[in-house]
């Protein structure tokens, strides 16, 4: 029998937002504008997770080609205003987060900006400040633990007493790496990838009330 966790890290995208859709469409379409092919199923098997980095290097390679300056900014502007349209929040996160009975923040490879956008635009924001933890502040992107590991160190808490959630593969390596016993939220195609890295699965966050102390 397990342990029971003394704290709950959370990455933030298809984790507690359904933001990767969004995102994914941007740039699919940006991509589109410049003459570089891609399309959803592409995007879900090599950016999710993904730094921006290797994101735009995925795509240079693809397209034989290099991004305009201003590309990485006219998404950033793009995937915001959609967010602020189309944003929901993963379904049975907000009763999870408003009834969690340990420590829990949230520790994402997007933009700081971003994270605290999409969490407030899902009324979660007040509830993880402030314990929310950027790959950019570090520049160090998963799979490196770093992040894991730094979030984990402020809490207060050591790795093996903590549990991290992630839906994507370079998350479940860093929360595997560093030590944290790593939750998958997965899907029918993702379980496979996640679970061989590590990864106990689960496929709806109600799951997780059987798994983290809750006042419910």
């Amino acid at each position: 029998m397990k342990s029971q966790p003394k704290c709950i890290i959370f990455d933030c995208d298809g984790v507690l937002v359904d933001s990767e859709p969004i995102t994914a469409r941007v740039l699919i379409k940006m991509s589109k504008e410049i003459g570089v092919d891609i399309d959803m199923e592409y995007v879900e098997a090599n950016f999710t997770g993904n730094s921006w980095a290797g994101c735009a290097a995925l795509i240079e390679a693809k397209g034989d080609l290099k991004l305009p300056a201003t590309f990485e900014q006219e998404y950033r502007q793009r995937s915001s205003a959609a967010f602020k349209k189309e944003i929901q929040p993963i379904k049975s996160i907000p009763e999870l987060i408003n009834s969690l009975a340990i420590p829990f923040a949230v520790a994402s490879s997007g933009p700081p900006t971003k994270i605290r956008l999409n969490l407030g635009l899902i009324n979660l924001l007040d509830k993880f400040e402030p314990h929310v933890y950027s790959c950019w502040d570090l520049g160090k992107w998963k799979p490196d633990p770093a992040i894991y590991l730094h979030t984990a160190k402020i809490l207060g808490v050591a790795p093996a007493d903590c549990i991290v959630v992630e839906d994507s593969l370079f998350g479940v390596k860093a929360g595997v790496a560093g030590g944290f016993r790593t939750i998958g939220y997965a899907t029918e195609y993702t379980a496979p990838a996640l679970e061989a890295a590590g990864a106990e699965l689960i496929f709806d966050m109600e799951e997780l009330f059987a798994i983290v102390p809750t006042t419910r």
